[in-house]
């Protein structure tokens, strides 16, 4: 019988993540750890309808735009948790998205004018890194990735006018300038590369003080790669910035210098991660996350996504809202 992408994913992934290793948090919380609190689910998604938020960039107002990866679409949720839908990704044939296999919309960045920016995985030539405009235009490739890759988080570095997407598949780090264009791989390496165990290497990034970070999701680390001085913005060595967090997916800084909350999609946990490279356990299950893909920080708020991709109980697909203490963004 032929298996439906929902369903070889699910056990590609499980069998995968099975090996991975779960190492210690590290020393008991620090006194200047900001605190997350109050925990709540804003917005519910329909599972069965592919809504299944992967990433999150928020707008000034506080709502978060959402990738719904298997929906093929980014959408709107409101300070209220009401959802619209900005833009839908159009239909392939045959999509061959690697371990996957189903075409999906994954990582997504918002410039200041409001244009989002969104990578979209097909296993086809239509793989690449798409905009949506602000005016509600339809959706627009501005340039292609690897039809064998799997493009993942994606991060905007508007000063310099550079995207960067992760590419789990590859263990690539694209650089492509903001208008379009051919991409350069700007960063590679085993520090970024897949597992025999994990199919999906480097799978968040952001970008800050002169630097990209990425998460490896089959490593389990959190990296730090300088952009070197000069016209050609080149990467510098990757530095391990933090290891043993479980099954990383994206993250975002809270404002505390290097500090950093996780999402640990498998072990269903939003971790803070300290400038020295320990990490506690902020969030759980049982706070409504259900294998969480990405955090996105605004003021005093902390957005979560959980896409329940592969959750035997409850399949919650949510965006979850809490506080975050001393924030000084």
């Amino acid at each position: 019988m032929t298996r439906s992408p929902r369903r070889a994913t699910v056990g590609a992934l499980t069998a995968a993540l099975a090996a991975l290793t779960v190492l210690a948090a590290g020393p008991a919380a620090a006194h200047g750890d900001p605190k997350v609190t109050d925990p709540h689910v804003l917005a519910h998604f329909d599972f069965a309808a592919g809504q299944t938020p992967e990433n999150i960039a928020l707008e000034p107002d506080g709502s978060a735009d959402l990738t719904f990866a298997f929906a093929r679409q980014v959408v709107r949720v409101d300070r209220q948790g009401h959802t619209r839908v900005l833009a839908a990704l159009p239909a392939v044939a045959h999509p061959a998205t690697p371990t996957v296999g189903a075409a999906l919309v994954t990582g997504i960045a918002r410039a200041g004018d409001g244009t989002l920016y969104v990578n979209y995985a097909t296993g086809t030539p239509e793989t690449g890194i798409w905009r949506i405009a602000p005016d509600g235009s339809a959706p627009e490739r501005i340039a292609p990735l690897p039809a064998d890759g799997f493009p993942n988080g994606l991060a905007l570095d508007e000063d310099c006018g550079t995207l960067y997407a992760a590419d789990s598949a590859l263990g690539t780090v694209w650089s492509v300038p903001v208008d379009g264009g051919r991409p350069t791989a700007w960063a590679t390496g085993p520090a970024l590369a897949p597992t025999a165990a994990l199919p999906f290497g480097a799978n968040g990034i952001k970008v800050k003080d002169g630097a990209v970070w990425v998460s490896n999701s089959a490593r389990g680390t959190l990296l730090r790669i300088p952009v070197r001085p000069g016209p050609e913005r080149a990467a510098g060595p990757a530095e391990t910035r933090a290891s043993g967090l479980t099954a990383i997916d994206d993250f975002a800084f809270t404002g505390h210098g290097d500090t950093v909350l996780a999402a640990l999609d498998t072990v269903h946990e939003l971790a803070l991660v300290r400038p020295d490279g320990t990490h506690k356990i902020v969030l759980t299950g049982a706070d409504g996350l259900q294998n969480p893909t990405s955090v996105a920080v605004h003021a005093k708020s902390v957005y979560v996504n959980s896409a329940a991709f592969y959750v035997p109980r409850g399949q919650d697909p949510n965006l979850l809202l809490a506080r975050i203490s001393k924030n000084k963004l």
